[in-house]
């Protein structure tokens, strides 16, 4: 029986990948650089900022020292937040998907690559932090997805001051990452896919894949765990 969900933010909750993109581009054209989409989507989106940077550098297209890389974060940041304020959206089909896990009473987190003020901002616009029990963001990990750090702590987060501790096997795992994906398996979570960002052929290793969190029933949940 599902005891638990955890959500991926960016391409999950809220359409902000392309924000992402964009603000990267912004903060990358000082130097000369410039992801395309296609890259980007295929590279670089299941990472965190920093290790976004690092990997551009190692991959020969963004030639800085390292130690350059926490002043790109905090100027992405900064570009980013103007850009949610006035382009983020939530995705359809997620309030109503959240009414309906809180109406059963299930506990919700989130763990995601983005900053935790990334994160808040959008949730606070669209009115939605309270469903949140907490958020395991960037700052909270030392290793990214898909590494299951983030989503160990989050259910450990969870757990905290709770009497009967809940199971990894009882979480399910909304994503729309392959990486992402990856790392809730490797945590021992089940797994779902939204077609947010990625087509479903991309996506195969989740447990299920839909389009919209519409299409999620509470006993599609419970069979997971089942």
């Amino acid at each position: 029986m599902l005891k638990a969900v955890i959500f991926d933010f960016d391409g999950v909750i809220t359409d902000s990948e392309i924000l992402h993109h964009r603000s990267f581009n912004k903060i990358l054209a000082q130097f000369n650089v410039e992801i395309k989409k296609k890259d980007y989507y295929s590279k670089y989106l299941g990472f965190t900022d920093t290790d976004c940077y690092t990997q551009l550098i190692q991959d020969g297209i963004l030639k800085i020292d390292k130690n350059q890389i926490p002043e790109l974060v905090e100027q992405k940041n900064v570009v980013f937040k103007e850009l949610a304020k006035t382009d983020g959206k939530t995705i359809e089909g997620v309030r109503e998907f959240l009414n309906l896990l809180s109406e059963n009473h299930v506990p919700m987190a989130i763990c995601s690559g983005a900053l935790l003020s990334e994160i808040e901002l959008i949730l606070d616009e669209a009115n939605l932090r309270s469903f949140f029990q907490t958020i395991v963001s960037a700052e909270h990990v030392k290793k990214g997805k898909p590494h299951p750090e983030g989503f160990l702590r989050s259910l450990k987060r969870l757990n905290k001051n709770r009497e009967k501790p809940i199971s990894a096997k009882r979480c399910v795992v909304i994503e729309d990452s392959l990486w992402g994906l990856q790392a809730a398996k490797a945590a021992g979570m089940h797994t779902v896919a939204v077609t947010n960002s990625y087509d479903a052929k991309q996506l195969t290793i989740a447990e299920k894949v839909v389009e919209n969190l519409k299409e999620i029933c509470m006993e599609d949940l419970h069979k997971l765990c089942a």
